[in-house]
Order: structure tokens, then C-alpha cells, then sequence
């Protein structure tokens, strides 16, 4: 990543009050203890005032119906011409890998758009449409991951809000290169198990629709196109969060791998550490321009299609901010940099609250108008 001044990568963080029994409490872990607010609700007030225009950039894009549906007709087209080929031949694991890992990966990323309800105006039509980009998944988890990530959103860092960050647990179990390597190998399986055990979501309508609708795509795929044929999707899904270029950008989002000050870790320094990090190469085009990081999350109501233009209009913002250049060299480093690992994430003890409920419409694009934030949509 390019080097930068830290102070230079967060636009004027509101500081929180400092615990005064902070050096006791976190001296057990080694994480990026913070105690600013976190730094895209600060930016995002700081672009809206020099560049206003960037609130018109707000709301669904209709292109990503159509990607969605092609990419499920392209997963359904291999599944069901691959249901005579055994699963562990060359041509059947590399084309799990090669196809099915990338249009997967394309697919849960078109859920994080759809969790954003930037497919369609109605709520409904996304919450649906986002069962129907599940099925080539294999496993139910669009209605689950929606209010996961939107509390991600809303409380980026928070220690037992924000699903996102390693535990403690991984963290220690993990601190090495064996175990690093472990992690970017079954990290698919760390995200699905992990928010169930940092707290668990009420079971809603949604949720049943969700779990009701996979379970009979599945049977249905398994009775006439044969066990062969779900298998794919889910190996498919496997490699699209395992050892995969795509799926650097899990680790490349919010882990730290600049060399940070000495102090960085201390409880008193009150100096923000940059937590989230932008990539701005080509796998961008297969994924949704998820590696456009920093302006997601300070604009969630932009869709990916004009993500690009709002890095343009505050380019000025954006330029000095510290960002990977190569997903793959992002894995490739996270297991072999010894200074880089599960404890090189910033948390924080105060802010943000969960996000719950299969109506709840917060850090959507369909918000009503009112002061502040609230004016802008997708960032209440």
C-alpha cells in the first residue's frame, strides 16, 4: 500500500472519553484499541459539505438485476452440465474454481448491494430478489447477513456489535503462519460462524422464506439434476471464500498492514489508526466495486456502478489514503508478514447499536428526509 501520514487518512474523528481503567481492561490482546468515532461518518459530512452534488449519486441501480440473473442462469447452466462428472476430476474442481468461485463470489457480493436495497426502490423486492441471488450459494444466508452487515455499517469496530472482526479466540489460536493460512483456507466458514456467536438474530419471516426457499431449490436440483450438481455450487462457494483472488478482498476491507508508531496499541493514544482500505484494481469489475472500500462505507447508498464517480468528485478525500494495489499479494502477505495478522484490526468499546428485524430499512436507499445524516440516504 502507499505510505501516508495516519493523521493525514481520517478527516476529523470526534474523540470519546477515555476509560480510566483502559490499560487494565485491554492489556490481555493485542488489537488497535480506539477511542475516536470512526472515521467514514466524519468524511462523509466533511465531502457532502465541499461537494453537495454527491447526494444525487444515492439510490438503486437497475443494472444489477440483470447481472444477477445471468450470473445464476451461469451457475444453474454448469451445475446441471457437470451432474455426470465426478467431483473430484480436474475439469470438475477447476471449473469450480475458475467459474464457480468467481460468479459466487460475484453473487454474495450482489447481496451486499441488495442488503443496501440498491437493486430496487421497494424494500420487498430486495429482500426477495436477494433469496433469489442466494440459490446458487447452496446454503441459506442472504436473510441473516443483512442485518449482520448493516450492524457492521452502523457499528464498524464495535467489540460485540461488529461481526466482522476477529475474536480473541481466533486471534490467539491463529497467530501464526500455519494458522494464518488456515484462516484465508476455510475463512468462508469463520464469517458464516462467527456472528452466531457474537450474539444471535431473532428468527423472522424472512429468515424462514430464506432457509424454506434453499432447501427446496436444493431437493429439486438433487432429484433432477443429481447430487453432482449441488455439489458444485456448494464447493463453488468454498473456494470463492478460500485460498481465491476474489476473496482477498475480505481481508484486504478493514485489517491493517502499514507499520503503525510504537503507541498505536497503547490505551492512551488517541491518534486514529486507518481502519478501512480501498482497492481500486481490475477485479473490481467482478465484484460489484467492493474493493472501492472507504467510499462504501462512507456512502452505503451508493451503488457500485457510481462509486467510481464519487471517487472522482472527492478525489481530493480519497487520494491520500492508504489502499492495496493486488488482492492476492493482500493474501499472500496476511500469511507470511509476520507483523500482519487477526489482531491487526481496530476495535472499540463505545458506539453504533445492532441493526435487526426484516423490515428495518437503516443504512438503506429508501430513507426518509430528515436533519443531519438522515438527510442523506443509506446513512442513518
Amino acid at each position: 500500500m502507499h505510505s501516508t501520514s495516519i493523521t493525514n487518512t481520517v478527516y476529523a474523528s470526534s474523540q470519546l472519553d477515555l476509560p480510566t481503567d483502559a490499560p487494565a481492561t485491554f492489556n490481555g490482546d493485542h488489537f488497535f484499541w480506539s477511542y475516536t468515532e470512526e472515521p467514514h461518518r466524519t468524511r462523509r459530512q466533511a465531502i457532502i459539505k465541499s461537494h453537495p452534488e454527491v447526494t444525487k449519486l444515492c439510490g438503486p441501480e437497475p443494472l444489477t438485476k440483470y447481472i444477477v440473473l445471468a450470473v445464476v442462469a451461469l451457475q444453474l447452466i454448469c451445475a446441471v452440465c457437470l451432474q455426470r462428472t465426478p467431483v473430484f476430476s480436474l475439469p470438475y474442481l477447476l471449473t469450480a474454481y475458475v467459474i464457480g468461485a468467481t460468479a459466487n463470489q460475484n453473487l454474495f457480493l450482489a447481496i451486499h448491494e441488495i442488503s443496501h436495497n440498491l437493486a430496487f426502490k421497494a424494500p420487498m423486492a430486495n429482500r426477495l430478489f436477494a433469496v433469489l441471488a442466494n440459490l446458487p450459494i447452496g446454503l441459506p444466508y442472504s436473510a441473516a447477513f443483512r442485518p449482520y452487515h448493516l450492524t457492521h455499517h452502523k457499528s464498524l469496530g464495535v467489540d460485540g456489535l461488529d461481526t466482522d472482526l476477529p475474536t480473541s479466540v481466533e486471534a490467539f489460536f491463529l497467530d501464526s503462519v500455519l494458522g494464518k493460512a488456515f484462516f484465508c483456507t476455510f475463512q468462508i466458514i469463520f464469517y458464516a460462524i462467527r456472528p452466531m456467536m457474537v450474539y444471535q438474530l431473532p428468527l423472522t419471516q424472512i429468515h424462514l422464506f430464506n432457509i424454506i426457499t434453499q432447501v427446496l431449490f436444493d431437493y429439486l436440483l438433487v432429484r433432477y439434476a443429481g447430487p453432482s450438481a449441488l455439489a458444485y455450487l456448494i464447493i463453488s462457494s468454498f473456494f470463492a471464500g478460500s485460498l481465491h483472488p476474489c476473496a482477498g478482498h475480505f481481508i484486504a476491507e478493514h485489517y491493517i498492514f502499514e507499520q503503525q508508531p510504537k503507541n498505536a496499541k497503547d490505551a492512551g493514544n488517541l491518534v486514529p489508526v486507518p481502519e478501512t482500505f480501498s482497492y481500486y484494481g481490475p477485479l473490481n469489475m467482478l465484484t460489484y466495486n467492493v474493493g472501492l472500500h472507504n467510499e462504501h462505507h462512507d456512502f452505503p447508498a451508493i451503488p457500485w456502478t457510481r462509486l467510481p464517480v464519487l471517487h472522482e468528485i472527492a478525489k481530493d478525500f480519497y487520494a491520500d489514503l492508504p489502499h492495496h494495489q493486488s488482492w492476492t499479494w493482500v493474501i499472500w502477505q496476511f500469511m507470511w508478514d509476520k507483523e500482519v495478522g487477526l489482531w491487526c484490526r481496530v476495535k472499540r468499546k463505545e458506539g453504533g447499536r445492532k441493526v435487526g428485524g426484516w423490515m428495518e430499512d437503516e443504512l438503506s436507499s429508501n430513507q426518509q428526509k430528515g436533519q443531519g445524516d438522515a438527510r442523506v440516504p443509506g446513512v442513518q
